[in-house]
């Protein structure tokens, strides 16, 4: 058996190599350690923010061959004798989930501490086996083992003491949004948030209740709010965190946090507006580290990626993603930006807002209250020598028209446009008032996209289609032979009981070609334009989510849901 401080240096290596934790990050730790001497090194990583939870057990796994523990496998009643006392347990997070005549299995966030591992064999008269779990999930089964089985956020509202009737008081106010109960209950939304990999957190006040949701792969869940009493105290501490003014409850504001949580660096931003009973408040989580920037994890491939790589290649016109709000554009924008990003291209961007911060990319954010408009900066920018410019949205003729002397120029210009597909994006453009001339030779592609929710690898099940499926959706012409399968999600701990792991893009991709020039130029319809796109070749996003759908990586229902053609 290993010593405990080369068990601790086998941790600590794990996580390094697993880029979850950096060298300045590693010095913070060795520092508060030598400081500490009532805390266990993992504690410390989870508490100082600079590890998650999740990261710390799977090291423990990887580097001390421990099993791992998830939440559904606690036992609801304790599993260890009396002569242990809570205190113990609940001060190093230890919880007891089996136990026979001779040995007893504890679950622990630090499996190698030889203090505990002794005092319990002490306590017990048994050998103890060691597993590792979560923090959070062993505090709430010791919760549920010993308490009433209450949630983290009752546990706080205990603590809280709001008087009502002082919301008007300032001063009240900001002491409130002070107390101690209300900045751990807007940590506690923060940290589930990030635990689930939501992209946004909607805290929205009713009459009778503060509502909480979390949107987990693009679709909003309940989790546990805070009490109606303490709407005023929770939103006023998220407008202090993002420099916002808590005295203005009649106009909308708009804000930014930066934390460090859970071993993550987030950017948060933060949206005010008000409403019949309070503010409503949504928080985008913008995580640098889990934005993959690369066109096959987004779910581009085959013809599409070589015919989107190779318009991208051209030195000049524009590029068009189209899509509602929350479809991925932004993303598709930035890993096209990161493909073109070398030392022989000058970039520079003009968003609103910025959303992540790239390299060696000139970024500009849109002010429009000073009169800095995507037109305003456009004009600017193309004094500054660009090679290729990106705009964050074609919103107005004025902005769409400088796009278009900007391609004609030679310049290669990005942007998105808020339309249902890709031939939309054209008639789109020529009811902004675009000339048909400009628009036929500026515009090299536009590509139209939708996120559907991926299968969770570890638990989705396939079961063969049936001959009215097969016939209805025509299936046979992705599978000419043999059996077509389906799949469908199940729930497991990886994914949290839904079935369904992160996003992928399903997209269309229309090339500028002379036949779509000519119906351009004869003003004819969005309809007429994508059948001509489709008889040269162009895949629908309904297509290109079949046959995602058939390969396994999400359902029929996902792409049903997000496409218009069903």
């Amino acid at each position: 058996m290993i010593d405990q401080e080369t068990a601790y240096q086998s941790l600590l290596y794990t996580l390094q190599r697993k880029n979850k934790l950096s060298a300045a990050e590693l010095k913070k730790a060795e520092r508060v350690r030598k400081a500490s001497l009532s805390e266990g090194l993992p504690q410390l990583l989870i508490k100082l923010g600079l590890c998650s939870e999740l990261d710390v057990a799977d090291a423990f796994v990887e580097s001390g061959h421990f099993d791992k523990v998830v939440s559904g496998q606690y036992p609801l009643e304790t599993q260890l004798p009396d002569s242990v006392s809570l205190r113990f347990l609940k001060h190093n997070h230890v919880v007891g989930i089996n136990h026979d005549e001779d040995e007893i299995t504890v679950t622990m966030v630090d499996p190698e501490d030889r203090f505990v591992i002794d005092a319990l064999k002490l306590a017990t008269g048994k050998k103890i086996a060691v597993k590792v779990g979560l923090l959070s999930e062993i505090d709430a089964a010791l919760e549920m083992q010993y308490g009433e089985g209450r949630s983290q956020m009752d546990k706080i509202v205990d603590d809280l003491a709001v008087e009502d009737g002082g919301e008007e008081d300032l001063e009240h106010l900001k002491d409130l949004a002070s107390e101690a109960p209300v900045i751990k209950m807007v940590n506690l939304i923060m940290q589930r948030a990030i635990e689930t990999k939501a992209s946004d957190i909607h805290i929205e006040p009713f009459e009778q209740t503060l509502k909480v949701r979390l949107r987990i792969d693009g679709v909003l869940q309940d989790i546990d709010a805070p009490p109606v009493k303490s709407t005023a105290a929770v939103i006023s501490r998220i407008k202090i965190m993002a420099k916002l003014n808590i005295a203005e409850r009649r106009l909308p504001q708009d804000g930014r946090i930066k934390v460090q949580m859970l071993g993550k660096e987030l950017d948060l931003r933060v949206s005010t507006i008000p409403t019949m009973y309070g503010e409503s408040v949504v928080i985008r989580l913008l995580d640098k580290e889990s934005v993959v920037l690369d066109f096959a994890t987004l779910g581009f491939s085959g013809r599409h990626s070589e015919k989107f790589l190779e318009i991208l290649a051209q030195p000049h016109g524009i590029i068009l993603i189209t899509g509602p709000t929350g479809s991925g554009k932004s993303t598709t924008l930035y890993t096209a930006l990161k493909t073109l990003n070398t030392a022989e291209r000058k970039i520079i961007t003009v968003e609103d807002p910025v959303e992540y911060q790239l390299e060696g990319v000139n970024q500009i954010q849109a002010k429009p209250q000073i009169g800095l408009t995507f037109a305003s900066a456009l004009r600017s920018i193309v004094r500054q020598d660009p090679d290729v410019i990106m705009i964050g949205e074609m919103r107005d003729l004025e902005t769409a028209k400088i796009a278009v002397q900007s391609a004609l120029t030679g310049h290669l210009v990005l942007s998105t446009l808020h339309t249902n597909d890709a031939a939309g994006g054209i008639t789109r453009l020529l009811d902004m008032g675009l000339e048909e001339y400009l628009l036929t030779s500026t515009v090299n592609g536009i590509l139209a996209q939708r996120l559907v929710r991926k299968l969770c690898e570890k638990c989705k099940k396939g079961q063969p289609a049936s001959p009215e499926i097969i016939g209805e959706m025509k299936l046979r012409r992705f599978v000419p032979e043999g059996d077509i399968l389906l799949y469908k999600p199940v729930g497991c701990s990886a994914c949290g009981g839904l079935g369904y792991r992160g996003r992928q893009a399903i997209i269309e991709f229309l090339v500028m070609t002379d036949p779509i020039r000519k119906l351009v130029m004869a003003h004819e319809e969005a309809g007429v334009i994508q059948k001509m796109a489709i008889e040269e070749g162009m895949s629908t996003m309904y297509e290109d989510g079949l046959a995602k759908a058939l390969k396994g990586i999400t359902t029929l229902e996902e792409v049903l849901r997000v496409t218009t053609e069903a």
